[in-house]
């Protein structure tokens, strides 16, 4: 039963530090809200000055986020094969093979 009041005592002190703080910080936030028209926040890749590959990645982010993402999702398992496939012929090159290792549990 204590533990349960303890519990209750808790939360109700939560609640209760809770919307005192709100009360304190919403009149910052309802100032700092503003009023009038806004314009609309436009977000744009830069592309002066960079290299041809770069400058086909920046317009297609700037001409279809859809087309970015899935470009992104493909590329991205491609490139950790391509990795992973570099570093397995390093590691192997200097001693280290994974591909025939023993299990130390039993």
């Amino acid at each position: 039963m204590k533990r349960l009041v303890s519990v209750l005592v808790n939360r109700t002190a939560l609640a209760f530090y809770s919307g005192i703080s709100c009360l304190l910080f919403l009149p910052a936030t309802l100032l700092a809200a503003g009023g009038g028209k806004i314009a609309p926040l436009v977000i744009v890749a830069d592309t002066r000055h960079l290299p041809a590959f770069e400058t086909w990645w920046a317009n297609l982010y700037n001409e279809s986020h859809l087309y970015f993402a899935l470009v992104t999702v493909i590329i991205i398992p491609i490139v950790g094969v391509i990795f992973g496939t570099i570093a397995d012929f390093f590691m192997s090159f200097i001693g280290i093979d994974l591909k025939s290792r023993e299990l130390s549990e039993h």
